[in-house]
Order: C-alpha cells, then structure tokens, then sequence
C-alpha cells in the first residue's frame, strides 16, 4: 500500500512539472466574393476582358476570328447591325474591348468599338441575339477659375497652367474683335470661369462653356459674359459690362496667333522685291509656313485662284460696303461661290507669287476703294435691347463679383464645386 502511494506522489510531481502547452486553434478562411465590376453595362467579372487598340490593316472580322468567332457568322453581325454599326469603318489607332466566355473556348461575345473617352458602339452577339447599340458615359461638369500674368505671351502662360490649346484658341475667339493677342504686354492679367468634363470622376474629356473672362490690358479691364439673349434661337454670344456685343463686324486680324505686322498699309512705301518706291495697298502678317488663315467677316468669295504676283488668294465679298482679300497662299480651302462664316480657315500662309517671305497680305475694300482698316470706324454688332438688360445685369452680377475675387497671382487653377445636372454630349 505504502508503495502504491509512493508511486502516485512521484507521478503527481512529474505532471505538475510539465510546461503547459498551448492550445491552437485554426482559423477557418471564408471566401470571399470579388468585388463587382460594371462597364458599359456588363459586368466584367463574368467575361474574360481583352483591352487592345485596332492596328494598320486590322478590320472587324480580323479581330473576330482572332477571338475565336467564325467568318459565316462575322458576316452575319455584320449584315445584321450595318444600320446602326458600319464594321468597314472601324479606324486603327481606336481602342476597343472584346468581352470573351471563360470556359476554355473564350469565344468573343461582345466587342466594344470606342469612339471617344465618353462615347462607344457595344455590338453582342450570341446563339440567340446580334444587336448593337450607342453607349455613352455620364459626364459631370465642373467649374474652374483659372487666372495668371503674361510674362511671355498668352498661350505660353496658358501652357505654364497646363491648359489644353482648345481652351487657350476659344478665349482668344471670344476676344478676336476686342483685343490683339500679339499686342499684348507684360504684365497683362487675366481670369477666367470655365467648365471642365470628366468621366468616372477622374478622365477629363473636354472643355465645357466659358461662363465669364477678364483681362486687364494697359490698365483697362475687358469683361466677357456668357448670355443667350434669345433663348428660342440658342445662339450664344459674349457681352461686356454695359450689354455691347463683343464680336464686331470684322476680325482685328485674319490670324489667331504667333504672327507680327510686318508691313503696314504705306502709299509710300519702298517695296524690298521691286528695289523701288511702290504704294503698298494692303498689311502684312508674318508668320510661318502652314498657318491657318481665317475669314475676317462672314461673306461670299468672289475670287479664289492664282495670279501674278498675288500668288494664291481668296477674296470675299461681305456686302455692298466691305470686301476683304487674302494674298500668298501656300494653298487655298474654299472655292468661289462658297459662303464662308467669321473666323473659318480659308487658306494657309504661303510664299506664293511676289514675296521675300512666308506671310498674308491681308487687303480691305470699302465702297470700291482700298482703304486702312485699321483707320476705319468699323461698325459694331447689336448690342443687348434695353427690354432685356434687367435680366442680363442680374445674370453678370454674381460672376463680376467672382471675377473679382478671383486673385491672379496664384497663377494656378481652382476647381469649385460640381454643377449640378449631368450632361450626355461628347
């Protein structure tokens, strides 16, 4: 008995001195489901997605019977949506996303064509549907102040903020009658309220309406409103303070940009080609090989040739007063009997017929007689009716007062909050 006792203390000691071992438990991993994902109204998860860009000399039934999809039925798409979808049109350089089965055939069934960042042709096709249909993207539109000093000129301070030329060429259309870009000096200031597009928050896909503009040139501020004046017509036009429309009858200048007068409307003028004195009828923009050239009035040509010492030239009748003509053209873009619209390109800057060097010899008529016309008085568009200042003084109000509060020497833009409403155009 006494030996029994002696044998459980000894194991009772021995269990007490072991260390506890501790207790693992395993964890039991849940899968999860992946995250839904939505495009042009598929959802992507259940698609093997193929991004790619049409290629030089791929066509939609190359990248069909890549994707593993039968030339009898490609033809067969093809007839099918060819009122909605033009296949033959399909341009390389476009992107496009082919939605594929993910069993181990990974045959094509949707093919998404993308026109634009915002606009796409989506064509499905299955055993038993082949339609095609328009697909855009909300687009939300945001508005921006932006305002900046010119050190240089006002397309190299618009690069500086990292602005698109499509903005920078539509300022300078609002302010084509009003103000010459090339003259402006250092230290002229500008604001702006404009409208920027995006998709999913993030892609900018363009420019929207210009709300309002400043610039302070030699000390005077030019204002630029935004106003319908007649909402039944929709022609959108640019008023300054006081109601007066800022387009005029004729364009300071038949080009946009990087030019300089090199030679003005002189009598008396000693012609460096002919060696001698010879009145120079006419004023001279310089600038290179390729510029556009635009209408400086709307009108009608008159003339669009080549001869002599003109070289190629346009001339445009406006009306029973004015006509303007368009000397040394590397080539020209309209023909005679064409009605051309204020700022439309109607030629490019050449050095045909008499010249020593690429320019426009830009001449002005007035009732038969060639004339200055930058001595002329030319006459103004409409301004606003007095029936409708009321409203136009309590629509610019707010935007002067935002104008001015805007503070120019942060040279940079600011994004305000988003404008309420969705737009669907490109």
């Amino acid at each position: 008995m006494k030996k029994l006792l002696l044998l459980l203390s000894i194991l009772l000691i021995i269990a007490s001195c072991k260390e506890d071992k501790p207790v693992i438990i395993e964890k039991l991993t849940i899968p999860t489901e992946p995250t839904e994902v939505f495009e042009y109204g598929y959802n992507l998860n259940d698609y093997k997605v193929i991004n790619d860009t049409i290629e030089k000399g791929e066509s939609f039934g190359v990248i069909l019977d890549r994707h593993h999809v039968d030339y009898p039925i490609i033809n067969k798409i093809a007839n099918k949506i060819k009122d909605t979808f033009d296949v033959r049109r399909v341009r390389a350089g476009k992107p496009y996303t082919i939605l594929a089965s993910k069993d181990s055939t990974e045959k094509a069934q949707v093919f998404i064509y993308k026109h634009s960042k915002s606009l796409a042709t989506v064509v499905e096709f299955n055993d038993s549907i082949i339609h095609s249909y328009k697909y855009r993207k909300k687009i939300k539109t945001v508005e921006k102040e932006i305002a900046g000093k010119i050190y240089s000129s006002f397309s190299m301070t618009m690069d500086s903020l990292h602005i698109y030329p499509t903005l920078t060429n539509e300022i300078a259309d609002i302010y084509a009658w009003t103000l010459d870009f090339y003259r402006l000096q250092k230290g002229d200031t500008f604001k702006i309220i404009y409208e920027e597009k995006f998709i999913d928050d993030t892609t900018f896909v363009g420019y929207g309406n210009v709300k309002a503009a400043v610039f302070n040139h030699k000390g005077k501020d030019l204002y630029a409103y935004r106003f319908i004046a007649n909402p039944a017509k929709g022609i959108v036009e640019y008023y300054d303070e006081d109601g007066d429309m800022l387009r005029s009858q004729f364009l300071k200048s038949p080009i946009k940009f990087q030019y300089r007068i090199s030679s003005r409307y002189n009598l008396r003028r000693k012609i460096a080609f002919y060696g001698r004195v010879k009145a120079h009828k006419g004023t001279d923009f310089a600038a290179n090989i390729g510029t556009p050239i635009m209408a400086t009035a709307s009108g009608t040509v008159i003339e669009s040739r080549r001869r002599g010492g003109n070289g190629n030239y346009v001339k445009i009748k406006h009306n029973n007063i004015y006509t303007t003509q368009y000397l040394h053209m590397k080539k020209r873009k309209v023909k005679k009997g064409q009605y051309v619209k204020q700022g439309d390109i109607i030629g490019w800057v050449g050095m045909t017929g008499n010249t020593s060097g690429p320019h426009v010899c830009y001449r002005f008529w007035k009732h038969g007689r060639q004339v200055d016309p930058f001595k002329q008085k030319l006459p103004s568009a409409e301004p606003l009716k007095k029936s409708l200042m009321p409203a136009y003084t309590k629509h610019i109000t707010p935007l002067q007062q935002q104008l001015d509060n805007i503070d120019y020497t942060n040279q940079k833009t600011i994004e305000l909050t988003p404008i309420s409403g969705i737009t669907f155009k490109d």
